[in-house]
């Protein structure tokens, strides 16, 4: 009998000690989630093409008239350009004015295309980094050699320009020139140009 009250008396004592961690004595351990970091993805941004620039061309000329002057030669070019252009959102307008030089000399008339100047406005879309674009407008050629005469004509065209950093950008530009009855000859003279360009933005 007494072995029984010692353990009914046992039994009540462990329900009593334990009753308080029920009560709130012991705090439960609560693991809050674990938070997943979103990956943080960058968004290009468009290049802004607003500004002036100055630069360099280097490239290749082929008059390949049959009638003209200069017949059927080709060579490098090379000039300076400079020029201002306005970001109005999809569309970039500006105005350039370039100034080139050439080897084309054609051996046969002796006849050879000294330089050229250029005036011209452009029409591009704004494709963030890049910027494909038309271009027209005035041209003034001199040739040198048998003939040395200066006429006015027109050049017309398209380009691309990548925008590298936003002080440097690169491009190239394909132009059709057209002189029509060059300094009262009589002739026509055509050329093609390919030009590989670099500029300065400010």
């Amino acid at each position: 009998m007494n072995k029984i009250n010692v353990f009914a008396a046992s039994a009540a004592a462990v329900t009593l000690l334990s009753a308080p961690a029920f009560a709130g004595g012991m705090t439960p351990v609560i693991t809050e989630p674990v938070a997943t970091p979103v990956p943080v993805v960058a968004v290009p941004t468009s290049a802004n093409w607003t500004g002036g620039y100055a630069g360099l061309s280097l490239g290749y000329g082929d008059a390949s008239t049959s009638a003209g002057l200069v017949n059927n030669a080709d060579d490098l070019t090379y000039g300076v350009f400079a020029g201002y252009m306005q970001d109005l959102g999809s569309l970039v307008l500006g105005g350039e004015v370039e100034f080139s030089g050439s080897d084309i000399a054609d051996g046969t008339t002796g006849v050879g295309i000294e330089s050229e100047t250029q005036l011209k406005v452009k029409a591009g879309y704004d494709a963030g980094s890049w910027l494909p674009y038309l271009t027209a407008g005035w041209s003034n050629l001199s040739t040198d050699g048998a003939v040395n005469a200066t006429d006015t004509g027109y050049v017309y065209g398209a380009g691309l320009d990548y925008q590298m950093t936003d002080s440097v950008r690169v491009g190239a530009e394909v132009l059709n020139h057209q002189y029509d009855d060059f300094n009262g000859s009589g002739v026509d003279q055509e050329m093609t140009t390919i030009g590989l360009r670099a500029a300065y933005t400010f």
